[in-house]
């Protein structure tokens, strides 16, 4: 067909009316969107360069709240020390348990329904705020880990209120919710064709040769997806500090996450302004993050057309 003659074809009958029912049914979406996302994206863009205290209008500063953040507020920067400390050892962590139980639960055999749904279930309810109260009274003092310490006799610790413990406490709560990532790399693993597997069986290559040659750059698409989806929650982790630290960041500031000094800011010294500067510069630094590892992943992921993108 020319375009000539293309452009002489009469318009479907009912082809606007169509197309109008369905901006109709995207407006309450559109609504939503600019009503509770956009909106207060940028009024926060604009809190950010005032000083606001909920009770008085907000009073432009400029970039104070910025050069106070950077230059003058030794608690900012030990924030984001305790929130790099946590992204850089739960990450990992997690990712290598879920990619570990998903090859487990990748065979064959009896039951393995159950125990998939047994490992996804502390994904489930790791994040809410019972589970987290319940962790604080295990590893509180005369909880049943510092009991069970005691009873194999070594010294019990109160792990929650003992600035050495209360980081790691937190860090192991997270680390057992890897079901999410498993279940990822368990649907990835499914797609990878058995008969490579049989190829390089053939070719004596054993479990290990397997896992590296074949499993993980067939896997990488996938891993890289974890890495990222991981690496973004734990920069925004928040209600497992917030519940074992009672809200304070302690003892010693040692669980003070940028998000809980984020809040604390806004709703316990009531520095909105503030608050909505160190938003925008964890939006900024995730972008960045975020950014610079798919320029990464150019080198070391691989999908299927053969071609890294």
């Amino acid at each position: 067909m020319t375009p000539a003659s293309r452009r002489r074809r009469p318009a479907r009958p009912g082809g606007v009316a169509d197309r109008t029912a369905g901006y109709v049914f995207l407006l309450p979406w559109f609504a939503g969107l600019a009503i509770f996302t956009v909106g207060p994206l940028v009024y926060s863009l604009y809190l950010s360069f005032t000083r606001y205290d909920l009770l008085d209008a907000p009073k432009w500063i400029g970039l104070a709240n910025y050069r106070r953040m950077f230059t003058s507020d030794p608690r900012y920067f030990h924030a984001v020390r305790v929130t790099l400390e946590y992204v850089v050892v739960v990450t990992p962590v997690k990712l290598g348990l879920g990619l570990a139980v998903a090859l487990l639960l990748n065979r064959r055999r009896r039951g393995v329904g159950l125990y998939r749904s047994l490992f996804y279930l502390p994904s489930l309810l790791g994040t809410s705020v019972a589970v987290a109260l319940v962790w604080r009274s295990l590893f509180a003092q005369g909880g049943a880990a510092s009991d069970g310490l005691s009873s194999l006799g070594l010294p019990g610790t109160d792990f929650v209120n003992d600035p050495s413990w209360s980081l790691p406490t937190i860090i192991l709560l997270s680390c057992w919710q890897f079901g999410a990532p498993m279940v990822i790399f368990l649907a990835g693993l499914k797609q990878i064709p058995s008969e490579l597997y049989d190829a390089a069986a053939v070719d004596g290559a054993g479990f290990r040769q397997r896992f590296l040659h074949v499993t993980l750059p067939l896997l990488s698409p996938v891993i890289f997806f974890n890495v990222l989806l991981e690496t973004i929650n734990s920069f925004q982790a928040f209600t497992p500090a917030f519940i074992i630290s009672g809200g304070t960041g302690g003892p010693a500031d040692s669980t003070l996450f940028y998000t809980l000094y984020l809040y604390q800011s806004g709703f316990n010294d009531f520095r909105f302004g503030y608050a909505s500067a160190m938003a925008w510069v964890l939006i900024a630094a995730v972008a960045v993050i975020t950014a610079l590892m798919f320029r990464l992943s150019r080198l070391w992921v691989f999908y299927g057309d053969g071609g890294n993108r």
